[in-house]
């Protein structure tokens, strides 16, 4: 799913003015890095939001001076009984991942940690600001599904807060998630609160040699079945299939299911390198791209029969998510992947005039104006980084 469409999804559900907090309301080791930003961002002009910077490459032209995130910093409340953790927007994903790795626990939707960044993999922030997530999204859920609050500063320089610890609190202003895949265009995220869940207890890999619309078939026909499928992955001839669970559940599908059984030892760094988009697929993606052709992330509903599309591709999520690497013209492109119900982001090129996120309909383009007129209304934060006029 698109940035854009995150946007929209949650868009109804915020309304016109929430309250501003005072600095009692803030975790105590942020409120002097807080009062540090709200005044620059009180200064004018515009400001590009960065954490590590390993996100560079998505969306559009980087503009405005820098407005870091690195001195909100920690794991600020963590309760593993109660599976959520709040940290701040400037902490590394692998500060918060070995933390929750202690007690067991993990962001179940496996948030991508890109190595683009000269300062890291990749924080907290940055993670619900691009809305990206793994393999196991389609079973897990997206990043939207497991924030649970958050605290942001808007354009005013207001400190806001929305939502809470557990799910029941999330209610009203649904902010929370509608910061979710919004690029920052709306505001400086401070902290956030997130659902966490336990790691599995047992996890195995299957191997099937299909081509593409025979894979697209069985993804389809397992879908359909009580299986503990937690991830899906075909690229050239192969369907990768994890599966994840009780023991005594992944031991029974992988009799029912049959395909070659990929031993940890290959199937780990496999899974890691598709969620980190380190892996053949996406190193050989990066080169092209180089070399003048365009990667582009698409959504469509999992029962979409395979595209004509020229050039390499990459089927995720039951078939929902597809990558291509090709040097098609962006319109047809696009054109393409709407005549099956779905939209196309310009994932990673050279040349992005084409917009990096599918055009949005008259409605749902004032939607998004009226949202960034509420919390950016001088238009400080990452200008153009979603659309050219957001």
């Amino acid at each position: 799913m698109t940035a854009s469409v995150e946007l929209d999804r949650h868009a109804r559900g915020a309304a016109a003015r929430p309250t501003p907090l005072g600095p009692a309301a803030l975790s105590a080791p942020l409120t002097e890095a807080v009062e540090t930003l709200q005044a620059r961002i009180r200064a004018g002009g515009p400001l590009r939001i960065e954490g590590h910077g390993s996100k560079h490459f998505y969306g559009g032209e980087l503009k405005g001076e820098t407005l870091s995130t690195r001195a909100l910093h920690g794991v600020l409340a963590y309760e593993p009984s109660e599976l959520y953790v709040t940290a701040a927007a400037g902490t590394s994903l692998a500060e918060l991942e070995a933390t929750l790795a202690d007690q067991g626990q993990h962001l179940a939707f496996e948030p991508p940690r890109f190595s683009d960044g000269s300062l890291g993999t990749g924080t907290v922030g940055g993670m619900v600001a691009a809305g990206l997530s793994g393999p196991a999204r389609s079973t897990a859920g997206a990043v939207r599904d497991h924030v649970l609050g958050l605290s942001m500063i808007n354009g005013r320089g207001e400190l806001l807060h929305f939502g809470g610890t557990v799910m029941k609190n999330v209610a009203g202003y649904d902010v929370s998630r509608l910061m979710a895949g919004a690029m920052g265009v709306l505001g400086l995220m401070v902290q956030v609160t997130l659902k966490v869940l336990p790691r599995p207890v047992a996890s195995t890999t299957l191997r099937f040699e299909l081509p593409q619309d025979q894979a697209l078939l069985q993804m389809n026909r397992w879908g359909g079945l009580p299986l503990p499928i937690s991830a899906t992955a075909w690229w050239d001839g192969a369907l990768v299939v994890r599966l994840s669970g009780a023991d005594a559940a992944v031991r029974a599908a992988m009799q029912r299911m049959g395909g070659d059984l990929i031993p940890a030892a290959m199937a780990d760094p496999f899974w890691r390198g598709l969620r980190d988009q380190d892996d053949e697929f996406f190193i050989g993606a990066r080169r092209a791209v180089q070399g003048g052709a365009s990667m582009w992330r698409i959504g469509v509903p999992a029962t979409a029969p395979a595209m004509s599309l020229h050039g390499e591709q990459l089927i995720e999520w039951g078939g929902a998510q597809r990558w291509v690497v090709t040097p098609m013209a962006p319109a047809q492109l696009r054109d393409t992947v709407a005549s099956v119900g779905g939209h196309a982001t310009l994932f990673r090129a050279r040349d992005k005039t084409s917009g990096v996120f599918s055009p949005l309909s008259v409605p749902l383009a004032r939607i998004h104006r009226e949202l960034k007129a509420q919390f950016d209304p001088e238009g400080r934060f990452n200008p153009g980084r979603l659309y050219p006029d957001l």
